[in-house]
């Protein structure tokens, strides 16, 4: 096995997202993330799992519909 992480996107949530008619803003409004840690997101970079958990439970959803591994 070796040392290197597995890719991920989220690209999943931004479609999410649009489907429910929200911005960016109305989400880290909607849970209190940091400007930074969207920056992080948006560059598909990994974030602390409480945020992913705050954001599928803002957004009534798994974490499957958030964030995808790349393989």
């Amino acid at each position: 096995m070796t040392n290197e992480r597995a890719k991920i996107n989220y690209k999943p949530l931004w479609k999410l997202l649009i489907d429910k008619d929200m911005t960016k803003a109305d989400l880290r409004n909607e849970t209190s993330i940091a400007r930074s840690t969207m920056v992080k997101m948006a560059n598909n970079e990994y974030v602390a799992m409480d945020v992913l958990v705050r954001i599928c439970t803002a957004l009534d959803c798994g974490m499957d519909d958030i964030v995808e591994i790349e393989r």
